[in-house]
């Protein structure tokens, strides 16, 4: 049956991929539609997630949050399909980064790295970075439950020299390399709610108490990795623009869950800034301190 799954909807997914920007986008607006008002997909949830973290906002105003957020949604969902046949050249011209030499500099301490992100503006388009850098890039993803779509994800994200590896691969990865000196930058998606058994830390986000993910953080420090942030910023329809923010050079030294706070102010300063561009569909907030 998955393979049937499969067959069925490989053929379109490739013909979206090939259709030029400008039909992508329309595209995407009739998938916005269908999506928003009729499918409504997690609307609730969306809403619920708008009111709580941005209070300051007037009905308005969160509305109009929520519906670019969905625009937004199915805009980064078709550039991901896109992305099985994008060339180099566009690829360059639409995900650009302001200081790759601040990475280039931390290459030369011969230490791996931990990079962390938020699911915010691009985040699928990241993996190009991997063009330009000589560390091996492993990106950690969530395993698909369909194994041809699984592989069709790894093939997508792999395209441009990113090392795919599940969140259970990731441990043992890192240890490996670690213990070969093989050099590697990881790369954290860390800003969603993990399961309340693998809690170990509770902080606030967008001012909301909330668990945090600290896996980041641990290997960090167990494997003494520097720390860098990704911020990505959506210039325009189809263009974005990422830079390197160091952490944390001596992670060893610093007080147990600082990284992961810091993370996180630095993606809710993101998020202040253009809310529009945040994945509100996940339940960030449903776990609640006992």
């Amino acid at each position: 049956m998955q393979f049937i799954v499969f067959i069925l909807l490989y053929p379109l997914l490739w013909l979206i991929s090939i259709l030029p920007f400008r039909l992508l986008y329309i595209v995407s607006d009739a998938v916005y539609v269908l999506v928003y008002y009729v499918i409504r997909y997690r609307r609730k949830i969306v809403r619920q997630n708008i009111t709580l973290a941005l209070p300051h906002l007037s009905k308005k105003e969160q509305l109009a949050v929520e519906k670019e957020s969905y625009r937004h949604l199915c805009d980064m969902f078709l550039e991901m399909i896109k992305t099985m046949t994008i060339s180099e050249k566009e690829m360059d011209k639409r995900f650009t980064f302001t200081n790759l030499e601040l990475y280039q500099e931390l290459e030369k301490e011969q230490k791996s790295i931990a990079l962390m992100c938020a699911h915010y503006a691009s985040y699928e388009w990241v993996v190009s970075m991997n063009k330009h850098i000589s560390f091996e890039g492993y990106a950690i993803y969530k395993k698909v439950a369909n194994k041809h779509f699984d592989k069709l994800v790894k093939d997508i994200r792999s395209k441009f020299k990113a090392t795919l590896i599940t969140t259970r691969e990731t441990i043992p990865t890192v240890e490996k390399n670690y213990k070969t000196k093989h050099l590697g930058i990881y790369g954290f998606a860390s800003d969603q709610s993990p399961q309340l058994s693998k809690t170990h830390h509770w902080g606030t986000f967008m001012g909301i108490e909330t668990p945090i993910h600290t896996g980041a953080e641990m290997l960090a420090k167990r494997y003494d990795m520097n720390v860098i942030f990704l911020r990505t910023q959506k210039i325009k329809r189809g263009y974005y623009q990422a830079t390197f923010e160091l952490m944390f050079k001596n992670p060893k030294e610093v007080p147990n869950y600082e990284i992961s706070d810091e993370f996180l102010r630095r993606v809710e300063k993101q998020i202040y800034e253009a809310p529009e561009y945040y994945l509100w569909t996940h339940k960030r907030w449903k776990h609640k301190k006992k």
